[in-house]
């Protein structure tokens, strides 16, 4: 089923998808809600030819997805995003089984630990291991991450290039990409944005942050060095305050002689790949043959 594009941000407005952001108070309320009730995050029974398996990596679940039907070839790194305080849910899931079907690849989707548990910089570490033992699985290894996960995967993707490890492709789904949130057109676009605001934002971040600076690299990824990175693509929407940060990273990855691909969606909101909407669904077609060429050793 698709939804009608114009649905989207009534339905956020309506059920206050941006409580946990328009205050520190709601920010605070969902890490303490969150670290108390802690949500399920076990995959669904999926519906298509997919074998789905989990192993406990330095005490992290760590899934894969891998198509059952034909041989598969590398493997993608999916990076759930939520606020690094919310728990993946189904549409990341979905994305996973569409990947490993379409790109013909193992999914690897690890549970990293949230806020206020998990931070910054042994996540991006954590995160780093499981690229290298992909690429001894598997061979060639890409990145994918959504909103707080897209912060994970450009991170990373730095951190394994200091070790000479270059992905053949790096997918980012409306990326947090500087956790100051002091970009200065963000009050420019905040009133479009249904979903997402500086005050919770900068809570959730600075304890994601850690003992890191938050200008750390591993913690705001457009403080980094671009230099050496493979080719990255970037998703965002026009009614999402991150995509202001996005014109700043493609400047200084071209800068770096790196090979960088945004793809801009006028009055779309934060995260519409993964929503159930035409455009969603051309973006998740365009991410499925990217991670296929990446994977399989070609050029993303």
């Amino acid at each position: 089923m698709i939804a009608p594009e114009w649905l989207v941000p009534l339905f956020l407005r309506v059920t206050r998808a941006n409580a946990s952001f328009v205050s520190v108070e709601g920010a605070r309320a969902r890490v303490a809600e969150r670290a108390i009730r802690p949500v399920a995050y076990g995959p669904p029974r999926f519906q298509r030819a997919v074998e789905v398996d989990v192993r406990w990596v330095d005490g992290w679940p760590v899934y894969t997805v891998t198509p059952t039907k034909t041989r598969p070839t590398g493997n993608v790194i999916l990076l759930h995003g939520g606020a690094w305080v919310n728990e993946i849910v189904v549409q990341h899931w979905n994305l996973a089984e569409q990947i490993a079907l379409e790109s013909n690849t193992t999914v690897t989707v690890p549970i990293y630990p949230l806020v206020p548990f998990g931070s910054a910089v042994p996540v991006a570490h954590g995160v780093a291991a499981l690229v290298r033992d992909g690429r001894e699985r598997h061979g060639h290894v890409c990145l994918i991450g959504d909103s707080a996960g897209g912060q994970i995967a450009l991170s990373v993707a730095q951190l394994v290039r200091d070790e000479g490890i270059v992905l053949p492709a790096t997918v980012l789904i409306a990326p947090a990409l500087d956790l100051t949130w002091s970009n200065p057109r963000i009050p420019i676009v905040q009133p479009t944005d249904p979903w997402l605001a500086v005050p919770g934002g900068r809570v959730l971040a600075d304890l994601w942050a850690g003992d890191a600076d938050i200008r750390d690299p591993l913690v705001s990824p457009l403080f980094g060095d671009m230099r050496g990175l493979g080719p990255i693509t970037v998703f965002t929407g026009t009614r999402d305050i991150l995509c202001v940060d996005v014109p700043l990273l493609a400047d200084k990855a071209r800068t770096a002689g790196v090979a960088i691909e945004v793809i801009e969606a006028t009055g779309r909101v934060h995260d519409y790949p993964l929503l159930p909407t035409r455009s969603g669904r051309d973006a998740r077609r365009a991410i499925t043959g990217i991670l296929a060429r990446g994977t399989s050793g070609g050029v993303a």
